[in-house]
């Protein structure tokens, strides 16, 4: 079996993106945003069989851990208020996807976030999509979108969320949205500088000892952390913190979202393997075709199939780990596809 991590709905139908428009530019007047529109099963249909649900097919995944589109989620953009009916259609129309392909697509949440506020609204969504069937959320450091005007994610700023995870054996994915910052491109900088960063400050502080049974991802492969994987030991025992073995690594995963063999191959030569989630944020960052392979940069299943690791190994990072780090995700594994 094959588990895809990381997936989010890149080609939702474009009446639900031209709504978000339109509520933004409701919301910049002072006006009420419009009535949100009719999708129909159909068009979501359409919106998944042309593309993403084909590739998944070709490229021989079994099961996509599923949310909103990340750069969509827009938590600098509007008000709270904006961000909790965002949240909200954008995880019913996800909720609809996975009812409408069940065991092919699991849904993860977005969260309702505004930089400056509270985290009420965020675990209020959260138990409702639990409620729905949901297996995590996407959690975002940075809600000011590349200005880092919220706390550490160590803070206590965060633990009402974490209490609540938690709770209900969820993880969460730690994911930004798009860059408010011109100086961080959004997919080529702002989220690689976010999965750096977030490992940083859990290695800083000591968040697991609160919370020994929460479980964080990092996507993209960590960003930069397992290519400097000896500058992280260093720092904590420069820092006076435990190994890393110990300090996070019973905690904290990353998938595989890396684009080209060596970075593959270093990560999984890095990183033990119980700690890595196949991945493939398909279709994602990177969409076009590498001239010099002839394959589609996201098609990172062949990056592993290709990898120099046991054959346990990689069962465990097509399948094992994320049936370990996603619990519930067991009961949607078993429904037929």
């Amino acid at each position: 079996m094959i588990i895809d991590c990381h997936g989010h709905y890149t080609t939702a139908p474009a009446a639900h993106s031209d709504w978000r428009a339109a509520q933004l530019a409701a919301w910049e007047a002072g006006d009420s945003a419009p009535e949100y529109p009719e999708i129909t099963d159909d068009q979501i249909r359409e919106s998944l069989e042309a593309n993403q649900l084909r590739l998944i097919r070709e490229r021989g995944a079994d099961v996509t851990i599923f949310s909103p589109r990340a750069s969509v989620m827009g938590h600098h953009q509007g008000d709270l208020g904006t961000s909790i009916e965002w949240a909200r259609r954008s995880n019913d129309l996800i909720a609809r996807a996975a009812d409408l392909y069940p065991g092919v697509f699991v849904g993860v949440c977005q969260l309702p976030q505004a930089a400056g506020e509270g985290l009420e609204a965020a675990i209020a969504e959260l138990d409702r999509c639990v409620a729905r069937g949901f297996i995590g959320a996407n959690l975002n450091p940075d809600p000011s979108g590349g200005h880092w005007t919220s706390p550490p994610l160590t803070d206590r700023y965060w633990y009402p969320i974490y209490e609540r995870l938690v709770e209900h054996d969820v993880p969460a994915m730690i994911h930004v949205s798009a860059s408010a910052n011109p100086a961080f491109h959004a997919t080529g900088a702002h989220y690689m500088n976010a999965d750096t960063t977030a490992f940083m400050q859990l290695l800083q502080g000591d968040l697991f000892a609160d919370f020994p049974t929460l479980r964080l991802i990092i996507p993209h492969g960590g960003g930069a952390v397992p290519y400097h994987w000896g500058r992280y030991r260093g720092l904590a025992d420069m820092l006076g913190q435990p190994a890393l073995a110990g300090h996070l690594m019973n905690n904290v995963f990353f998938d595989t979202c890396v684009y080209h063999q060596p970075g593959i191959d270093l990560l999984t030569h890095v990183i033990p393997a119980r700690n890595l989630l196949f991945g493939s944020e398909m279709v994602g960052a990177v969409r076009g075709i590498d001239p010099e392979t002839g394959h589609y940069f996201d098609d990172t299943k062949r990056y592993v199939d290709a990898a120099a690791i046991t054959d346990a190994d990689r069962e465990a990072i097509f399948a094992g780990n994320a049936l370990r780090v996603y619990p519930r995700l067991a009961a949607h594994v078993a429904s037929p596809a």
